[in-house]
């Protein structure tokens, strides 16, 4: 009664479901040195809205900035417009940085090398994300001039990058993320395009090879191509355009990764081309941007503006000029974390306007997602959200000036007019804001129709999505235990109890087949800026050709980028084998327990109460580990026992004490908590740590299993090459 007590004080009097409140109390509202929330949703809305609003005065000291953030304020309290995370979590506070990702410069020297991993640091520390090019590095064992050595190459430098974030992402409140970008004629390329078949490494980054037009042409041509070493600009070797394309196909069909960013695309519709190419994006790659640039990104609630069966675009336009002048702003009451970003995004001003809830917004306009009515009207929306978005920074441009870049910029006699942004509109990743929005992410499909949601003390819910909760009650079908039926799969399609139509509008994404996600996305990218955040899901039996056909289709239709997810995929091992004779197996039969040991107790806080761990040896080596709660009985604490019994077994049993720690370290239980500055995740990771320590070994780190939130244990959705859960706001990207 008190948790609900203390969520109904959050909420205020907003409407905003269990798993807003959940997500606004762990990542976005205010705490105090204890730990303690001290502003409920309107606060944190109003804390926002005011500080964004009171920009309005740099231009005008005589503007109305009371009714300003009034209207901000019901922008944001009436869930119709979010901004980017930073922006919510920092706006008004202290740290004051508002932006969501940057892109920074990676030369081929080590001074620009550790310059960036340095502003990364910054980045990530302020709540920031971070993109990369690392083509400009020379190869791997290309000469050294300086020192008659040899080059260690691009992927060895982002091992540095990734062990940075590491470090950095421990104390924040959003975790660090990168993108590493290699241009596809890099001499290392290979090596790129498989670094992260192992899933234990660079956890903390996504990967894309930036493909060229001329490498696309020579695939489908069947043609050689050449590998350039961005030292001399001279050719180092030429491969198979086509077999080095089935290799970016075969990884991405076994991982998920890499990711494609088609160049060329990106530059074409780069409207600052006078000031460079675009070489890297953020980290879910939706924003391509220049060197040291940042991105302001918003995103408009789509189920707002259904009324009546239809679309009202009178309320849609007021909307998007609203959110154009609130990020507009945004620019200006930024704290950026180092001046020559001030610099540069002061100068180009791009903002990212972008949607969510399309799913849900498809549901109420009674259009499935796989469609042809659907991509219509994806186009027919997005378009008039970009034409709107440009008219709201002409005006803005008419009171406050052009970006100052403006001048030679593809704007500047193209018949667009003046322009206070370089870009106005971006379809990014919501994650968590749309959770708090309480809608479907961006323009992904539903992930789920029904699933099972985990609370404190294994406590299950049936979560149901409330359109088809009120669909099925109104026509009838509704049971609770139908209810529980779906959430074993999600999916409605074979419920043959539940009327056609409806399963056909209620379709999931592994339902959807990936040309239609293909089509969705090049549908918004007609009428976007710069790119579309999506995820072209895959069922766990497609093959890597099917992979390979979405690429080319992909790239004819002219989108920007692609990121693809097979269902299950990274959940198996990458290498295959072939049919060889087993081995015989052997059982182990542990030695027995020695009559005298030696060992060492620690005391570790952990989110179910003080642990003791203690950890013994003989002349052998390690032989037991002894666990206890501070208070004695219940689950927890015989969970614990076993867990040291099983320990000790497979310790005299002749296991690696290495390998124990690395089974059991990074297990996340719904109550981590922090100890000495570091998270002590559950008993399980408390006891791996203590192990570690007196081991003297490094602690592998934590990685999470792809179907699982490494915070609640809940299902996790794929988007835009990033987890998303749903259940506690966790973000492997944010």
């Amino acid at each position: 009664m008190a948790m609900e007590g203390e969520m109904r004080e959050i909420a205020g009097n907003l409407p905003l479901s269990e798993n807003a409140l959940v997500v606004l109390k762990k990542r976005y509202l205010k705490k105090d040195e204890k730990g303690e929330v001290t502003e409920g949703a309107p606060e944190m809305f109003r804390r926002v809205a005011e500080t964004v609003a009171a920009i309005d005065r740099l231009y005008d000291p005589e503007a109305p900035v009371a009714a300003t953030a009034r209207r901000f304020y019901e922008l944001l309290a009436g869930l119709a417009f979010m901004p980017n995370s930073p922006t919510l979590m920092n706006a008004g506070r202290e740290l004051g940085q508002l932006s969501a990702c940057f892109v920074l410069p990676v030369e081929d020297s080590i001074d620009s090398i550790f310059d960036a991993i340095k502003y990364t640091a910054l980045i990530h520390k302020s709540g920031g994300g971070t993109g990369f090019s690392f083509s400009r590095i020379r190869p791997e064992k290309d000469p050294v001039l300086s020192t008659k050595g040899v080059a260690s190459g691009p992927i060895s430098f982002m091992n540095i990058f990734d062990v940075a974030t590491e470090t950095i992402k421990q104390g924040g409140t959003r975790r660090g993320a990168n993108m590493g970008l290699l241009r596809v004629d890099h001499p290392d390329i290979e090596k790129f395009i498989t670094c992260k078949n192992d899933t234990k490494r660079l956890t903390n980054f996504n990967i894309s090879v930036g493909l060229s037009e001329a490498f696309m042409e020579a695939v489908k041509s069947n043609a050689d191509f050449p590998l350039i070493n961005p030292r001399t600009g001279g050719e180092v070797r030429k491969v198979k355009a086509a077999a080095l394309f089935d290799l970016i196909v075969q990884s991405a069909w076994a991982t998920g990764e890499p990711g494609v960013i088609f160049l060329d695309a990106v530059n074409r519709a780069n409207p600052l081309a006078h000031l460079g190419e675009i070489e890297a994006t953020n980290p879910c790659g939706e924003q391509p941007l220049l060197p040291y640039e940042s991105c302001n990104l918003g995103s408009l609630n789509l189920v707002k503006v259904v009324r009546d069966g239809g679309i009202d675009y009178t309320g849609l336009k007021d909307l998007v000029h609203t959110a154009v002048h609130f990020l507009d702003n945004v620019i200006d009451a930024n704290r950026f974390p180092l001046p020559i970003i001030e610099e540069r995004t002061k100068e180009n001003r791009k903002i990212g306007l972008g949607v969510m809830g399309f799913a849900d917004f498809l549901i109420r306009l009674g259009i499935p997602y796989n469609s042809e009515e659907a991509v219509s009207v994806a186009e027919e929306v997005m378009s008039f959200i970009h034409k709107e978005a440009q008219a709201a920074s002409a005006v803005l441009a008419a009171k406050r000036g052009v970006f100052p870049s403006f001048p030679g910029s593809r704007y500047e006699g193209n018949g667009v007019g003046l322009m206070r942004n370089a870009t106005v509109t971006t379809i990014a990743p919501t994650g968590t804001i749309s959770i708090i929005a309480g809608c479907t992410s961006g323009i992904e499909p539903l992930f789920a129709v029904s699933y099972v949601r985990r609370v404190l003390e294994g406590t299950e819910l049936v979560e149901v999505h409330p359109y088809f909760e009120e669909l099925a009650k109104r026509r009838g079908f509704y049971s609770s235990e139908l209810m529980r039926s779906i959430a074993a799969t999600g999916s409605i399609r074979d419920f043959q109890e539940i009327p056609r139509e409806v399963r056909r509008l209620f379709v999931t994404a592994h339902e959807v087949s990936p040309v239609w996600h293909t089509r969705i996305q090049a549908a918004f990218q007609k009428y976007t800026d710069n790119a579309v955040s999506k995820t072209v899901n895959f069922p766990r039996q497609a093959t890597p050709e099917d992979v390979r056909q979405v690429y080319l289709m992909a790239y004819d239709l002219g989108l920007k980028g692609v990121t693809i997810y097979r269902d299950g995929s990274r959940e198996q091992q990458v290498l295959s084998y072939g049919k060889e004779k087993g081995q015989e197996f052997h059982y182990i039969e542990p030695r027995p327990r020695p009559e005298a040991t030696t060992g060492v107790t620690h005391r570790l806080n952990t989110g179910c109460g003080k642990l003791y761990v203690t950890v013994n040896k003989d002349e052998v080596g390690f032989c037991e580990v002894f666990a206890q709660m501070g208070k004695t009985g219940g689950c927890a604490s015989s969970q614990i026992e076993s867990t040291g019994r099983l320990i000790s077994l497979a310790l005299r049993s002749g296991v690696k004490i290495d390998a124990i720690i690395k089974q059991i370290i990074g297990i996340r239980c719904p109550n981590p908590i922090w100890q000495n500055g570091r998270q002590v995740l559950s008993c399980p990771d408390a006891i791996g740590q203590v192990l570690a320590k007196v081991a003297e070994v490094d602690e592998p780190p934590p990685v999470a299993a792809m179907g699982a939130c490494p915070d609640c244990g809940g299902a996790v959705e794929h988007e835009g090459g990033c987890l998303v859960c749903r259940a506690c706001g966790f973000s492997k990207c944010s």
